[in-house]
C-alpha cells in the first residue's frame, strides 16, 4: 500500500473510531427527532386507518335492505388495509438497495416528500362511485406506503452510523419508538374530530335512526384524519435534507476520507489525529457482494434469523393492531354496531386504541430504550417473544373464561367472563412486542452487516416483516370470522373463530423465538467490526449470546467454574472449588429454586398447570442453550 493509501486508511479509521467513542451530543439528539418523524408518520398513517375503516363501511356500503350499519366488503376491506403494507415492502427494498447504491443522504429527502404528498392526497380521494373513492384512496396509500418503507432502512441505517457504540442500541431504538407516540397521535386525532363532528351534529344511534345516524358530514372525519399525517413529516422535511451524509458511507463506500471527517467535525465536534502509528496498518475493505458465497458463509444465517424473526413478529403485531376494534367489541368494551352512531363508533374505537397505546405500546418501546445497551438485543427480543406466546396461549385456552358466553337476551353482548383480565393480557402483547421483537428486529440489521451493504439488508430484512404484516393484514380478517355459518361478517366466508386465530398467533410468536438464536448480540461492538469492513473476520466476531451469558455469569456448578471477569472458562484449586460449588449452589436455592416451588403454588390455580408448564420450558431453553 502506498504511503497516501495509508493515509486515507489512518484518517478513516480514526473518523470512525472517534464516533464509536463520541460524547453524546446534542446532534444526536436532533438526529432522533430528524429520523423519528418520519416513524411518527409511519405509525400515524400505518394505523390510522383502523380507527376509521367502519366509518368508511357506514359512509359508502350502507344498503337499507340488510337492516344492520354498512360495512367495508371483503375485498375492499382487505385492500384498504392491506395497499399501504404492499407499498411499504416495495419501499424498503427498493430505496434499502438506493441507500446502499446513491448515498443514505441523496435518497432520503425523497421519502419524506412521498408521505407528505401521499398523505394529502389520501385525504382528497375522489370519485363518482364509492368504488372510485376506494380505488383512488388505495392508490395514494401505496405510495404512501412506498415511501414509509424507505424509511426503515435509511432511517436505520443513518442513526447507527452517526451513533457511538455505546448507546447506538438506544438511538436507533428511539428513533423506532416515535411510531408509539404516532400510533397513539392517530387515536388522539381520530377522537378529537368525531368529538368535534359530534356536537356539531349530535346524529342519533343506528337502531334509532339509520339513514340520520351517518351524517355526511363525517365524511370529512377520515379525510382530515389522513390530511394531519402530513404535519409531522412537513415539519422536520427542511432539517432532512440539511443532514450530512454518514461518515461511514462517505468513508468505506464513497472512499472520501477527507469529507468524512470534515462532515463529522461540523456536526458532532470531535477532532481527529492522523497520525497515530498504530493505525498504519492494512485496512483493504472485503468486496465481496450480497450474493456471494463469502456473505453466505459470514452473514447469511444472521440474514435468515432477522428475516424470519421480523416477518414472525409482524403477522402477529399487525394482526393485533389492524384489529383491535373485533378485540374490543369481543369483550363488550365497544357496543353492538347498531347502537352506536358512525361518529359515536369512531369514538369508541379512537379511545380503546388510545388506551392499550398509552398503557402498553408506547411504554414497551421506551423501556427498549432504556435497557438496549445494558442487557443486550438477544435477551430483549427472546424474552418478548416468549411473553407474547404465553400472553396468546392464556387468550387461547381462557377463551370464553375471559370473555365470557353469550347473553341470553342479547346475543351481541357477553355476560361473566372477566373482561379487565383479557383485555390486560391481550395489552401486555403490545408491551412485549415492543420491549421485545418490535423493537430489537429493527435495530440488529442496521449494526450487524457490512457498511455497503447494511441499507440493502436492512431492507431485506424490513420487507420480510412487511410480507408477515400482509399475511397478518389479509389472513387475520378472514380467519377471525366465526366458524358458525351467519354469524361472520357481511361478505366473508366462515373462518376458524378469533380464538383459534390467537393460536395461530400464539405459534408465530414460537417460531420467532427459536428463530432469535440466529441471530448474535450487536452490544458493545463498533460497526465495522460486526460488518467486517475492514477485513476478512471469521465468525469468532459473533461469539453466540448463550456463549456470552456464561462467560460471564460467574456461577459454579459441578466440575466447571465460570469465572465473572474478562476471563473464559478456568479451573480453580480443589478448596476454592468446594467453597465456590456450595456457595453457588446455595445462592441459585435462596433465590430462585425455593421462590419457584412457591410461585407455582401461588399461580397454578390462576394461570393453570398448562401455562406454567409451558413458560418453564421456554425457560429451560433459554439458559440452558
Amino acid at each position: 500500500m502506498t504511503t497516501e493509501g495509508h493515509n486515507d486508511a489512518n484518517v478513516g479509521m480514526e473518523v470512525l473510531r472517534s464516533l464509536d467513542k463520541a460524547k453524546t451530543q446534542a446532534y444526536h439528539f436532533k438526529s432522533i427527532v430528524i429520523a423519528g418523524m418520519g416513524f411518527f408518520t409511519d405509525a400515524y398513517d400505518l394505523f390510522s386507518i383502523s380507527t376509521v375503516a367502519k366509518l368508511l363501511g357506514r359512509l359508502y356500503y350502507y344498503d337499507p335492505a340488510l337492516k344492520k350499519p354498512g360495512a367495508l366488503p371483503p375485498n375492499v376491506a382487505a385492500a384498504v388495509n392491506g395497499v399501504a403494507l404492499c407499498g411499504t415492502l416495495a419501499g424498503q427494498l427498493f430505496f434499502g438497495w438506493a441507500g446502499d447504491k446513491f448515498g443514505r443522504k441523496k435518497v432520503y429527502g425523497i421519502t419524506l416528500m412521498l408521505m407528505i404528498f401521499a398523505s394529502i392526497a389520501s385525504g382528497l380521494s375522489f370519485g363518482a362511485s364509492a368504488t372510485g373513492v376506494m380505488t383512488t384512496l388505495c392508490f395514494f396509500r401505496f405510495w404512501l406506503g412506498f415511501g414509509i418503507g424507505g424509511d426503515y432502512p435509511l432511517s436505520a441505517t443513518i442513526m447507527s452510523e452517526y451513533s457511538n457504540t455505546k448507546t447506538r442500541g438506544a438511538f436507533v431504538g428511539a428513533v423506532f419508538a416515535m411510531q408509539g407516540f404516532g400510533i397513539l397521535s392517530a387515536a388522539a386525532v381520530a377522537i378529537i374530530l368525531s368529538t368535534i363532528f359530534d356536537h356539531a351534529f349530535n346524529r342519533p344511534s343506528f337502531n334509532v335512526d339509520p339513514i340520520r345516524s351517518t351524517p355526511p358530514q363525517a365524511d370529512y372525519v377520515w379525510r382530515l384524519l389522513f390530511m394531519f399525517g402530513a404535519l409531522p413529516a412537513a415539519a422536520t422535511y427542511y432539517y432532512r435534507i440539511r443532514m450530512p451524509e454518514t461518515a461511514r458511507y462517505t468513508a468505506l463506500i464513497a472512499k472520501n476520507t477527507d469529507k468524512a471527517a470534515r462532515d463529522m467535525e461540523k456536526v458532532l465536534h470531535v477532532q481527529f489525529d492522523t497520525n497515530r502509528e498504530s493505525d498504519k496498518k492494512s485496512v483493504e475493505k472485503a468486496e465481496y457482494g450480497l450474493f456471494s458465497a463469502q456473505f453466505a458463509r459470514r452473514h447469511g444465517k444472521h440474514l435468515v434469523g432477522c428475516c424470519v424473526c421480523w416477518f414472525m413478529l409482524d403477522v402477529a403485531f399487525y394482526s393485533q393492531n389492524l384489529f383491535q376494534k373485533d378485540i374490543f367489541s369481543a369483550v363488550g368494551w365497544i357496543p353492538a354496531a347498531k347502537k352506536m352512531s358512525a361518529l359515536e363508533e369512531v369514538f369508541r374505537i379512537g379511545r380503546a386504541q388510545a388506551l392499550v397505546a398509552l398503557v402498553s405500546t408506547v411504554p414497551g418501546y421506551w423501556v427498549t430504550v432504556a435497557l438496549v445497551d445494558t442487557i443486550g438485543r438477544f435477551i430483549i427480543q427472546l424474552q418478548g417473544f416468549f411473553f407474547m406466546t404465553v400472553c396468546m396461549f392464556v387468550l387461547t385456552f381462557d377463551y370464553y373464561n375471559l370473555r365470557g358466553q353469550p347473553c341470553p337476551t342479547d346475543s351481541s353482548k357477553f355476560c361473566g367472563g372477566n373482561h379487565l383480565a383479557f383485555i390486560a393480557v391481550y395489552a401486555l402483547t403490545f408491551f412485549f412486542a415492543n420491549f421485545g421483537p418490535n423493537s430489537t428486529t429493527f435495530i440488529v440489521p442496521a449494526e450487524l452487516f457490512p457498511a455497503r451493504l447494511r441499507s440493502t439488508c436492512h431492507g431485506i430484512s424490513a420487507a420480510a416483516g412487511k410480507a408477515g404484516a400482509i399475511v397478518g393484514a389479509f389472513g387475520f380478517l378472514y380467519a377471525s370470522q366465526s366458524e358458525h355459518d351467519g354469524k361472520q361478517d357481511h361478505g366473508y366466508p366462515t373462518g376458524i373463530g378469533i380464538k383459534k386465530s390467537l393460536l395461530l398467533l400464539a405459534i408465530t410468536n414460537t417460531i420467532g423465538f427459536f428463530f432469535t438464536f440466529l441471530v448474535p448480540e450487536t452490544k458493545g461492538k463498533s460497526l465495522e467490526e460486526l460488518g467486517g469492513d475492514y477485513d476478512d473476520q471469521d465468525d469468532k466476531a459473533f461469539a453466540h449470546p448463550c456463549s456470552m451469558l456464561l462467560s460471564t455469569a460467574g456461577i459454579c456448578s459441578g466440575r466447571i467454574s465460570i469465572i465473572s471477569s474478562r476471563r473464559w472458562y478456568g479451573l480453580i484449586s480443589a478448596m476454592e472449588e468446594v467453597f465456590g460449588i456450595g456457595r453457588a449452589e446455595g445462592l441459585l436455592a435462596l433465590v430462585s429454586t425455593v421462590p419457584g416451588y412457591w410461585v407455582t403454588f401461588a399461580l397454578v390455580d390462576i394461570d393453570g398447570r398448562f401455562v406454567d408448564q409451558l413458560q418453564g420450558f421456554f425457560f429451560t431453553t433459554l439458559f440452558v442453550c
